[in-house]
């Protein structure tokens, strides 16, 4: 399910929560419902809005971490000739499409 970010004017506050994309928190004491807090001084009729975010995405940040998480990652280096640049010890470095004992290998569970 995504997060929201929801904004109240009447007390500044912005809380985050999360639920399906089909509901519509429209009051700040649907909010305090839904996140489990107390309304507080604010009163329960008080509109909230939604605001803009962006999804927190991860991106592996090089060839190490892509290894670390069981990824290939094969970088071409001439016609037919590629670099695997996450190689373990165990297997070829360079990956000629005219030699497949050079191929990277591929876990069984993935066949």
């Amino acid at each position: 399910m995504p997060t929201y970010i929801y904004h109240c004017d009447a007390n500044g506050a912005s809380v985050e929560v999360v639920h399906r994309m089909a509901e519509d928190i429209k009051t700040w004491g649907e909010l305090c419902e839904r996140d489990g807090r107390d309304a507080g001084d604010t009163p329960a009729d008080a509109p909230v809005h939604r605001q803009i975010c962006s999804p927190a995405v991860h991106l592996p940040r090089g060839p190490a971490e892509l290894k670390n998480l069981g990824f290939k990652k094969l970088v071409k280096r001439d016609k037919g000739v590629y670099e695997n640049v996450t190689a373990t010890h165990k297997e070829a470095r360079y990956f000629d499409a005219k030699d497949p004992s050079t191929a990277p290998q591929i876990p069984k569970e993935f066949d």
